[in-house]
């Protein structure tokens, strides 16, 4: 691609929103930068942007393009960042994504690795959003539900993710605990503010029990966790996790149909190199016994 300068610089701009910012970005003169927005417009016979005092807006023309040219960005950014990856030891960036109520199990894991491994650098990002391993957003996801099938993955089985349904001893000595699963109606939940959550033990819940009865509804695990703890209602936590919590006690035994596997995903590129391997193998070894 003989203009890919022209375009690098005019995505800049669009991204900056100056000639100015986009020439410090890119360690060029202001001069440079407008040569070449000026041959790639005339190249391409359309204007990519709108000039004005403030700055340059890019055309729907601009805009076009300027989708093309992040996407080409950022794919040789990641591989250039795969690259050095596959050289390096255990150091720098290790940066791992799952959701947010896998992070009190993988927490003291990746604490732990890190010390075996001080030059090391953890980034770990949670939320529902599928980060993107092949752009190298993440060197390893930890991903529940159905076994994931994008392309040039490598996917292999953690752990199953058990859950189970407490209440703490706040709310036990204020509203009792239920009898029996019939019970559960006439009692008070803890649940996630998403209708449309996928996660099984979530539909059970409301499937079982009548929206009125949910009085406690948030979209981070951690808050709602600290609801359950301080009394809020009944609701669902990760059972691995009950040693840690002395104060919550099981309403009913838990069920199979709550549960959902989680899987660990590499991107092929990155899924050999020193740092991924070494960081898998400690994970494994140390949620052993954390299975039943």
């Amino acid at each position: 691609m003989d203009n890919w300068d022209e375009i690098r610089t005019a995505y800049q701009v669009a991204r900056n929103g100056t000639v100015s910012g986009a020439a410090e970005v890119l360690g060029v003169h202001h001069a440079t930068v407008i040569r070449h927005i000026d041959a790639l417009e005339q190249r391409l016979g359309v204007k990519l942007f709108q000039r004005h005092a403030r700055g340059y807006t890019a055309t729907e023309a601009g805009q076009d393009l300027l989708q093309v040219a992040q996407a080409t960005d950022d794919q040789f950014t990641q591989l250039a960042g795969r690259i050095k990856g596959q050289g390096e030891g255990v150091s720098g960036d290790l940066v791992i994504t799952s959701l947010g109520q896998v992070s009190r199990l993988l927490t003291p894991i990746l604490v732990a690795f890190q010390a075996e491994h001080p030059d090391l650098r953890i980034r770990y990002r949670t939320g529902a959003r599928l980060f993107r391993l092949e752009y190298g957003e993440a060197h390893v996801a930890i991903r529940a539900g159905a076994m994931p099938e994008e392309p040039d993955n490598v996917v292999q089985p953690f752990i199953q993710q058990q859950m189970a349904l407490v209440a703490s001893d706040a709310y036990i000595a204020r509203y009792g605990l239920p009898r029996d699963e019939e019970d559960l109606k006439n009692h008070r939940f803890v649940s996630h503010d998403d209708d449309s959550n996928r996660a099984p033990f979530t539909k059970w819940l409301h499937r079982t029990v009548s929206q009125d009865k949910l009085m406690y509804r948030g979209t981070d695990s951690r808050n709602m966790m600290d609801a359950i703890i301080a009394g809020a209602g009944i609701g669902f936590v990760i059972a691995q996790e009950l040693p840690q919590h002395p104060t919550l006690k099981e309403v009913i035994p838990r069920q199979d149909s709550w549960s959902a596997p989680l899987w660990l995903v590499t991107h092929v590129d990155l899924h050999r190199t020193t740092k991924v391997q070494a960081f898998l193998k400690f994970l494994k070894e140390h949620v052993k016994g954390m299975v039943d």
